[in-house]
């Protein structure tokens, strides 16, 4: 592992420890060259995803991505980061569960509104705000109608 602050490619591991739900292990190392040290995360891949934009450009999956896009929606809601961790974690295995390597962002986007709907109903249109690209207020009542309507 190369040391992000002087480039070094010998960092030693001081300590390891799972994260919360398991799903990842976190590492602080130590950099045998400048003295700093840093955390790295490890999480299991099942397979290498590709994203479908609607254009039709292939770009890799980024789960950083997702997880900002997440946060945002998020933001001064009362969700705990570990759930969001969760919540993040869920959607990518989801997304590694489907069988597809190759997956359309509109899936990714319906997987993240679904999910949001179940955890903070003012995330939920935020970012439906964004992913359906609401350009005025009477998107919004349109929307907002249509939670309201159950069928």
């Amino acid at each position: 592992m190369h040391c992000p602050f002087c480039g070094h490619d010998d960092t030693q591991v001081k300590d390891s420890r799972p994260s919360e739900d398991g799903s990842a292990i976190r590492r602080r190392r130590f950099c045998t060259a400048c003295g700093q040290r840093f955390t790295t995360v490890e999480r299991v891949q099942l397979r290498e995803l590709t994203v479908i934009k609607s254009d039709g450009r292939r770009v890799p999956f980024d789960r950083d991505k997702l997880a900002r896009s997440v946060r945002v929606a998020l933001r001064k809601r009362p969700v705990q980061e570990e759930r969001i961790e969760r919540i993040v974690n869920g959607i990518v295995r989801q997304l590694e569960a489907s069988g597809d390597s190759d997956i359309p962002s509109k899936q990714i986007g319906e997987l993240v509104m679904e999910t949001l709907k179940e955890v903070d109903a003012v995330a939920y249109v935020r970012f439906a705000s964004v992913y359906r690209n609401f350009r005025e207020a009477k998107d919004f009542e349109a929307f907002l109608g249509a939670l309201d309507d159950p069928t």
